[in-house]
């Protein structure tokens, strides 16, 4: 098995983690707001969809990828085969994108919900209603603080995964303009 090969089934086994750690980020979407403590999972909707937003980053990243390599595979039939493989990503990747665009709709509705019940337990009054408060306003605080920090690092990450990207892209570019020269 030659470099591009291997590199394409190392691309392959990279898609397949991507995608399962999208779909636990999607279920995860999901469920928001259905255990009854729709305040406090609103506020890690925000951290959920951006770990789902850099999942479908990094699968458009392995496209890419693949799709630069494809062409440089071996043989006619591996070529096809790779064209085939990147046919059959870009048609997950959309769905995978529709997925959570649905999920996310769900979480929406489920949160409006469950704010609804909590609203009616906070304007109910009495000592339940008071600790509720309570206890509302101290962990408002620390998961605005949390929720900035995740945003700021999956910012970060991004960048990264771009920077990534962009030398890969280089590097193969060399590497190309190398075999053209043998």
């Amino acid at each position: 098995m030659d470099g591009v090969t291997q590199a394409v089934e190392n691309l392959k086994k990279e898609w397949g983690q991507a995608v399962s750690q999208l779909d636990e980020n999607i279920t995860a979407i999901k469920s928001c707001g259905k255990t009854g403590k729709g305040t406090e999972e609103a506020n890690s909707l925000p951290r959920l969809n951006g770990s789902a937003q850099d999942a479908l980053q990094l699968l458009k990243s392995l496209q890419f990828q693949l799709d630069l390599l494809a062409q440089q595979l071996p043989t006619f039939d591996e070529v096809q085969s790779g064209q085939a493989t990147l046919k059959s990503w870009d048609e997950q990747y959309k769905k995978l994108r529709i997925s959570l665009r649905n999920a996310n709709l769900e979480a929406k509705d489920n949160i409006r919900q469950a704010a609804e019940e909590e609203r009616a337990l906070l304007l109910g009054g009495g000592e339940e209603s008071t600790i509720r408060r309570r206890n509302l306003q101290t962990k408002a605080g620390m998961t605005s603080a949390a929720e900035s920090i995740t945003e700021s690092l999956r910012r970060s990450r991004q960048m990264m995964v771009q920077t990534n990207q962009q030398v890969f892209s280089r590097r193969l570019k060399v590497n190309i303009k190398d075999i053209a020269l043998c």
